[in-house]
Parts: structure tokens; sequence; C-alpha cells
């Protein structure tokens, strides 16, 4: 950066005190002066020259407003180096305000003059001699002035391009903003903030564009340009003493990466009379707009504006050179770009003018004109000369062609005739400012490409983002690629040329990017569109089952069961192992692993392969790890005592499998080889959310002989007191290796019923003492519980009002653990039922008088049924 030296050398010349200034921001606008500069017969707006020299005529007028009442003087200096005072008449004074100077003044830069530099300053007496006296006395001071002043202008104009170009893209479009900023960057020569990236996408071009601004990297083109001093001991006392204290140490301008100290140019450079200020020109055509870091003053010590003019030398052409080596352009392309970068001042400025792309074809040359355009990353077709649509021109195709519009560019490229070459060579050529320059000749496609087929081993996986790499014999003019099918709606591809890096097999290839998140496996295309052809080419894919990949099979001989284990299992269709297809019996687990199963066993060789079909058609093969036999076991029998508890009334299950927690349970198990001693039985719920292991050790496992074994379990002990549900058993070899499960029964709690309390038969309930009784289900008084009464859930009281038994003597109850069986009670009392009353005697009538009644007979107690005897416990 120039502007830091500028402030550094004007702070160690004048020594003068420094006044404190916080606003570097050169955000306020100046006056604006029109420039035309004529060098021959050719006039130019001052927007278009870069470089000024001798005998060049400068047309120099203030553009002021009529209102303007403060007399303003615009003075034009030369300069000759930094030991070489100018003369006297290389200053041109001009009175804005005067009757001969409203159509302009000419000045003609003399010949031996290397710097120029404009100040516009109010009109006081003796301004113009003091102004010259100053510039006479210290020449390079000046001399830097205005070449940093130019370089400040450059970079500036660099920014702003960046800027007023970031704040047209749609900024919920996070793709679109990262692709503009990243062609804005190549061309300009900027360096974005990449952390504005990671913001939220409605605030990343706020980031780019406000929060912070892109760092300016080196360009040596604008700084040839600007420069007038460039090495030697002043320079390097400057570089130094930018960094001091009294230098500025680092003022930040409104744009990140421009350490702009001019605003000491407010301070330091200040007499009695007047204070300079940096004004850092933007021009636009023939106005040089000025924007100022302080206001102007009218009273001592007034302002007087420096501005830098073009430096006076040879043309600096700009170096523009291709973005990628292995760049191609397309000619049927509508809006064709070039995308160039190395001279940014070619897009930020207006010093490139009448550009064109010269057509190199024997016979028949053509010219496309083409304009900057930075958020296009190079030359595109210049805007008034729009290309109309290029007529169709297909390689080896005799038919006619329709006439295309006539226009410049469709005249050029209808000279292109039948010629079946794929491509040509284009030069770009143009003006910068005065001088003709010739750019970079380029590789332009003229027909559309054909051979087209993927080169890249990667298969296409559904379900997933894929890349893929399509190679082609032209691929510039590719419009658009949309993977297909009969069914589904296509899917945008996105694809880019593949990068120089790639050396001589990234030529005539695209990089695709499929995303194929939302698309099921199976058969596809590629329909590839390009400018100028009326046909869709298609390019065969097949969309496989996404991230599969199998690691093995583990099976034990003789089994029809199989573990497969590998990730993205949920598309196996099946798996062949010897003569028999197993086929998956449930979810993969965690995508890892899934159960096969077959109609028979089989016991393959370990090592040998087994093919896996997926459900895209594919076929795999893995390999097979084959054990050795599972261990095996024949239940014999099984017994369960339940436990006597005291006061209990007994409790009768409602089936044989049904086994209590609180009790024994006894089976006797049989192997068809010698029992292993090392063996182990694992006793288990159907859920596993309880289990435990039996074996000799323990002495919970006892040989009757060698093949077979008595098992013993107290499950209160072995599961704890909440522990029910299907009870199975399998056994478990020394290597941890089970076999297959075996059921046992089914594992209930019983409450304890002490006692039951009825009154007569005729009562509607009984009422039950004990303990545990919401582990009952129900109770009622028959045993087709046609009116159940129902325990309610969370009941925990020790007694309860049960229907009265229909017979006197059973009470039928279900036990939450096995709700679908009737367990029962004997009451230890039957239920005395109610004995009906004796029927009552006719009366006998009263005797007569005349007869005495007749003796009577004393009749027998009627016979009463004697009481049942009470139930032994």
């Amino acid at each position: 950066m120039k502007l830091p030296k500028v402030a550094a050398c004007l702070a160690a010349v004048l020594l003068t005190p420094t006044l404190h200034a916080d606003n570097a921001r050169f955000d306020l606008v100046g006056p604006k002066i029109d420039i035309r500069v004529t060098r021959g017969s050719t006039t130019l707006p001052i927007a278009q020259v870069p470089n000024l020299q001798p005998g060049d005529k400068i047309w120099v007028k203030a553009d002021l407003p009529a209102s303007q009442s403060n007399h303003l003087l615009l003075i034009v200096a030369f300069l000759r180096g930094t030991t070489n005072e100018p003369p006297d008449s290389w200053f041109t004074k001009i009175e804005t305000w005067g009757k001969k100077t409203t159509e302009g003044t000419t000045v003609t830069v003399p010949q031996e003059a290397e710097q120029a530099i404009l100040f516009i300053a109010p009109e006081t007496g003796g301004d113009f001699n003091t102004l010259r006296s100053a510039v006479k006395g210290k020449p390079g001071l000046f001399i830097r002035a205005d070449a940093d002043l130019n370089e400040a202008s450059f970079e500036q104009q660099r920014i702003e391009r960046y800027l007023a170009a970031m704040k047209t893209v749609p900024q919920n479009d996070p793709k679109a903003i990262q692709d503009r900023s990243q062609k804005l960057a190549s061309t300009l020569a900027l360096k974005p903030n990449a952390d504005c990236f990671k913001q939220p996408v409605d605030q990343q071009v706020n980031c780019l564009t406000q929060s912070s601004t892109p760092v300016l990297l080196e360009d040596g083109h604008g700084q040839s340009i600007a420069e007038a001093v460039s090495t030697g001991a002043s320079s390097d006392f400057i570089n130094a003493a930018s960094y001091t204290k009294a230098g500025g140490a680092g003022l930040y301008s409104a744009y990140v990466g421009a350490i702009v100290d001019l605003v000491h140019l407010v301070s330091l450079m200040r007499t009695a009379q007047y204070q300079y200020i940096p004004g850092i020109s933007f021009p636009q055509s023939s106005t040089l707009n000025l924007k100022l870091n302080a206001p102007p003053s009218f009273h001592k010590p007034q302002s007087v504006i420096v501005v830098g003019l073009p430096a006076i030398q040879k043309a600096q052409q700009p170096p523009l050179h291709p973005h990628d080596l292995n760049q191609v352009s397309c000619l049927l392309q509508p809006n064709m770009a070039l995308l160039l970068e190395g001279a940014p001042l070619v897009f930020s400025t207006s010093f490139a003018h009448d550009l064109v792309l010269h057509l190199n074809r024997t016979g028949a040359p053509a010219d496309i004109p083409l304009t900057p355009e930075a958020f296009e990353g190079g030359l595109i077709v210049a805007k008034e000369k729009q290309r109309e649509r290029l007529r169709e021109v297909k390689r080896q195709d005799d038919n006619p062609a329709p006439q295309a519009d006539s226009t410049p560019v469709a005249e050029a490229v209808e000279k292109t005739g039948t010629s079946s070459d794929l491509t040509i060579t284009g030069t770009v050529r143009g003006y910068w400012g005065f001088d003709a320059f010739e750019g970079p000749t380029l590789t332009i496609q003229q027909v559309p490409g054909t051979g087209w087929k993927i080169v890249s081993e990667t298969q296409l996986f559904a379900g997933q983002d894929n890349h893929l790499t399509l190679k082609g014999d032209g691929t510039a003019c590719v419009q658009s690629i949309a993977l297909t099918t009969s069914k589904d709606k296509d899917v945008e591809v996105t694809f880019k040329p593949t990068s120089s890096d790639a050396g001589k097999e990234g030529k005539d290839t695209l990089d695709l990017d499929v995303s194929l998140k939302k698309v099921q496996p199976g058969g596809y295309s590629l329909a590839i569109r390009q400018y100028g052809g009326s046909e869709k080419s298609t390019v065969p894919l097949t969309a496989y089952t996404g991230d599969i990949h199998l690691d093995g099979i583990k099976i034990h001989a003789g089994d029809n069961t199989a573990l497969l284990a590998g990730q993205g299992l949920k598309d196996v269709v099946s798996v062949q192992i010897a003569d028999q297809t197993f086929t998956p019996s449930g979810d993969a687990k965690d995508g890892k692993a899934v159960q096969l199963t077959a109609n028979a066993g089989v016991s393959p060789s370990d090592g040998s392969d087994a093919t896996v079909k997926l459900k895209d058609g594919r076929t795999m093969t893995v390999k097979i790890s084959a054990g050795a036999p599972r261990p095996g076991l024949k239940l014999l029998s099984f017994s369960n005592t339940p436990a006597q508890q005291n006061g209990a009334l007994p409790i009768t299950l409602g089936t044989r499998d049904e086994i209590v927690l609180d009790g024994k349970l006894t089976f006797v198990v049989q192997t068809k080889e010698v029992f292993p001693r090392t063996q182990t039985i694992e006793v288990a719920t159907n859920d596993s959310s309880v289990h435990t292991s039996l074996s000799l050790t323990t002495n919970t496992l006892v040989l009757q002989d060698g093949h077979t074994a008595i098992a013993t379990l107290d499950p209160s002990k072995a599961f704890g007191r909440s522990a029910f549900g299907k009870l199975q058993m399998r056994p478990i070899a020394e290597d941890g290796t089970p076999g297959d499960w075996t059921p046992l029964g089914t594992l209930v709690r019983t409450p304890q019923i002490t006692a039951i309390h009825c009154t007569t038969a005729d009562a509607p309930t009984c009422t039950v003492d004990g303990s545990n009784l919401f582990l009952v289900q129900s109770f009622d008084a028959g045993k087709d519980f046609a009116k159940p009464t129902e325990v309610p859930t969370g009941f925990a009281e020790s007694t309860f009002s049960v229907p009265t038994p229909a017979d006197g003597t059973t009470l039928y109850f279900k036990l939450r653990d096995d709700p679908d069986a009737v367990a029962t009670m004997t009451l230890p009392t039957p239920i005395q039922k109610p004995v009906p009353a004796p029927e009552s005697a006719a009366p006998t009538p009263p005797p007569t008088p005349d007869t005495a009644p007749a003796p009577q007979d004393a009749a027998p107690p009627p016979n009463l049924p004697a009481p049942a005897p009470a139930p032994q416990n």
C-alpha cells in the first residue's frame, strides 16, 4: 500500500505537531472535475487513460454547481523527479469562476515531465505562488503523494467493484454467494473473509460487504502504473517512518487491507495558510469523482485538495491470462464468458476498452465484441451488442441450418460455414488507453462435443452424494446435465471443468456432483444438453445400493441360521450358502449385522464364499467363517415345587408349564455326545431381561451319567422378586458359542392369601386377606369369568373384596404374569347354604261339644344334615 508512505514521508519532513484524527474513512464526496486527454487525433475521457505521455493535451474543467459561492482554484502541476525542481511554467492556474475557463482549459504535458498532480484550493491572495513554492521546495514529497494517490485509487476501485457486485447476489443462495465471491476475488485479486461463509446464509453478504471487506492481494500491474519513485534510501526511510507513532502506525480506512495514513496530510502537511487533504479519485467517463476523509475548510488554515493524475510513462499493458490452462470457451453459447485474471484493473477500471475476440480462422476471420465483467469472472460479449441465438452447427452434418439473424456476432459465426473443426483459437484484442494491445490466445469450441463416457471408476450409489468424471470430445459447450429415468423426475447434476492440476488427464473432462439422496437404486442415464445442439446426448448409468460393505458371514456347522456383518445390509435380498438360500429374518442391528435363516441347516467349509444378492440386482461375494457345531441339549423333563408359605392357603396353578417364582425348578437335560464339563446352561426370560448361568462348578448342574445332567434353580434367588414371563434355557460352550433356546415354561409370581371371609352363600362378596394381592389381575365366582372383579392398577392393600364362589368352595382368579391361565383356591370352610323352613300343617278344627279330641302322637323332629368336616391342610 502506498498511502501510508505519503503520510509518513510528510510527517518525517515537516515535523509539525500531529492533530488527533480518528476519521480515516474516505467517505466524503468532494468536487467533480471533468478531464479529457487528447493524443494525436484521439481524445479519451479520463476514466480510459491509464498513463500520460509528453505532448498529451489535458482538457480540465471544474464541474461545480451553479450555486457555487466559494471561488476554487485549480492548479495543474508537472514534476520531473525528487531532486529536479520543476520550472514555473509547469504550473497552470485555472480560475474556475472565470469566463475564459467555463468551457475548460487545455494543458499540454511538457517533454521532460514525469509526474502530474492536481490541486484544488480556495482563492486567496498569493495562493498560487504559495502552492507553487511549496511544491518546488519539496518535489519528492508530492511525487510520492501523486504515486500513492493513484495506487490508492486503483485499490479502492477494485474493492468498490467487489462490494457493488456482491450486493446484487441473492442473499438466500449460499452456492451463488460463494461462486460469485470466488469469481470476483479471482478477477479483482482480492481475498474475501472466509469466516463469512461459515455464518447463516442470510448474513453472508452483509458480512462480506459491511462487517468485513476483502483483503487486497499484491497487484504488480497497478503498482507499475502508479509508481513514479520506486526504490532508494528515501523510500526505505519512508517505510520505516510509516510504522512510527507519528506516522500513524496503522490507522485503517473503511476498507480492510488498505492501511490509509493519508489522514495525516490534514495535520502534518499544514502551514499557517493551508492544510492539505488527500482526494482519492473514482473516474467515471470524463468525470473525476473525488472522495475525501475530511471536510474542506474555507477559514485559515484553508484546505487544499491534492489529487493524483495518471503517471507520465509508457503504457503498462495488462498481463491477462486464462484462469485455467485447460480452459476452452464455447462459441455457440449465447453468453460466452472468457475466464481471465492477472490484471484487476481491466475489471475495476475503464482503461481497457474496445475489446474483441478475434477468431483465428483461415479465410473467415471475425471479431466478437467483449466487455470486462468481474461478476462473471472475465470477459463477456458486450451487452450493447448482445449475441443472437447462434445457428446450429453439427460435426459431419451436411443438412443446412436455419439462417441466423444478421448481427455482428451472428455474422462472425455464419462465416464458420460447415467447418468440421472441433476447436479454433481466438485472441483477445483491444485498447489499453491510447495503445492497442493483444491479450491471450484462447481455445474456442465451435461445434457440440461427442463421445461421452464416464472415466472415473467410482460407482453411483443411491441415497448419497456422488462424484463422477465425464469425458467427451469437447466439453466447453455443455449447457446442462441431468440424471434421467422414464419413471422419476430428472435430477440436476452440477458440473465444472476439471482443474488444470490434473494435467493431460483433465483435458476435455468435467467433474460431476450427482446428488442421489432421494433416488432409488436402478438404471438411469446422464442427459447432456449442449449449446448449438437440438438433441440430448445420453450416457447410461446404474445407481447402486448406497454405501454397502460386506465384512463376512458367521455360521456353525449344521445351522440353518447365520449372521451377516457389514454396512448397508438393509438392501440384502438373499444369501446363497451351499445348497440353501438364506434370507434376512429381521432388521439389521445398528445397520452392521443381520440374522439370516434358511429351511435347512448347512455345513459349509471355513473360508468358502457365499453369494449375496442385493435389491439393485447386483451380486457380491463374501467369505464364510464356519465354526464347530453349536452345543445341543434335549430337555427330558422338568418339575416345579412351590415353596411352602406359613399360613398361606394353597394355590392351584392353571397350567403345567407355569413355574412359581417362589419355589424350586428342576429339569433334566441330555446330550448326544459326552456332556462337556466346561459347558454351562443359560436360563433367561425371552426378552433376556433376567438371566442366570448353571454349571457343574456351582453345583447347579449334577451329572447323572456322561450324557445326562440334572439342573436345579431357585428362580427367586437367581432373578429377584420382579422376574416373570416366558423362561427358556440353552447350552453355552466353553468358547461362548450358544446353542438353541429351549422353552421351559412361564415364570409367575403368586399372592399369599391367608384367609377368606364369607358370611352366607347369599352374600354377594367375600373378603380375602393376605399380601401381594396386586399380583392378581382379577377374581371371579366361576371359571368362565362372566363377571370378573378387577384388581386395580396400583392396588397395595392387604384385603380385597372378591365375588362369593358360586359353588361355595372354589375361588377363581387370573395372575398378571400369565393372564391366559386360570388359577384356583379352595376355601378352607365351605359356605353354609341356608336350610329351608318346614311346611306348616293344616289347622285342626276345634272339637265339638259332643266329641272328645283325638289323642295325638308326638311328631319326630326333622332330620338335619350333619355339618361337613373341616378340610385338613
